[in-house]
């Protein structure tokens, strides 16, 4: 084993990419598979709030004029079905991510740049592009908590998870991306991940490591 691929539980965080209701099953941006790894996506936001560690929502929101979309979603953006649409049902988080259904996404502040926080160690970040660190307040967030290693789930593995790795790796982070946590994952991509040092585990494992470093802060 890599010593330099090693995941740091005692300084990870955990980032989940558009796990929002939009893209679930029969909703307009629907991404097969990600409704069937909520559960587990859910269980991975308690075991990290349990062990007192980071948790990164990371989302996507589309004005309705389209003047933040990527240039090959602008159709889709601008149809008469809101998608990601700030102010709507659509563009919140998927069900059981957070501890409390009340909380709400603050589209202004979010939209602007800024860090929304959600409960102790518990944030929304809005990204413009496919690529969490791209323009965002991400990196400055996760550095000022001293975190070294970052978990990725969500949503597409081809699309934003992919991005948000590569830029990950890019700023010398300790990787890890959760098989059965992310939906669009392929045998070729998860090849491709470990050939830049990502690990890539399985829920169990990551829940048995964030137990451990539970137990270490108690």
């Amino acid at each position: 084993m890599d010593e330099a691929t090693v995941l740091h539980p005692r300084q990870a965080a955990l980032i989940t990419i558009d796990v929002q209701q939009d893209t679930l099953d029969g909703q307009p941006l629907e991404i097969p598979g990600t409704s069937a790894v909520l559960p587990n996506i859910g269980r991975l936001c308690q075991a990290f709030r349990e062990a007192r560690r980071p948790i990164v929502h990371v989302i996507r929101l589309y004005r309705a004029d389209g003047t933040n979309a990527e240039p090959c979603r602008r159709e889709l953006v601008l149809g008469e079905t809101p998608v990601l649409r700030p102010h709507t049902p659509g563009r919140s988080l998927g069900p059981g991510l957070l501890q409390s259904d009340r909380l709400d996404l603050d589209d202004e502040l979010l939209l602007s740049g800024g860090v929304q926080h959600l409960a102790d160690n518990e944030v929304a970040i809005y990204k413009p592009r496919w690529g969490a660190f791209f323009s965002t307040p991400l990196d400055t967030h996760l550095r000022a908590l001293d975190v070294d290693s970052v978990v990725f789930v969500g949503c597409n593995f081809p699309n934003c998870p992919r991005a948000s790795i590569y830029e990950a790796s890019e700023r010398d982070y300790r990787i890890a991306l959760v098989e059965d946590a992310v939906s669009g994952l392929y045998d070729r991509g998860s090849e491709e991940m470990a050939n830049i040092g990502v690990r890539v585990e399985d829920t169990a494992s990551i829940l048995s490591a964030m137990r451990e470093a539970s137990a270490a802060t108690a």
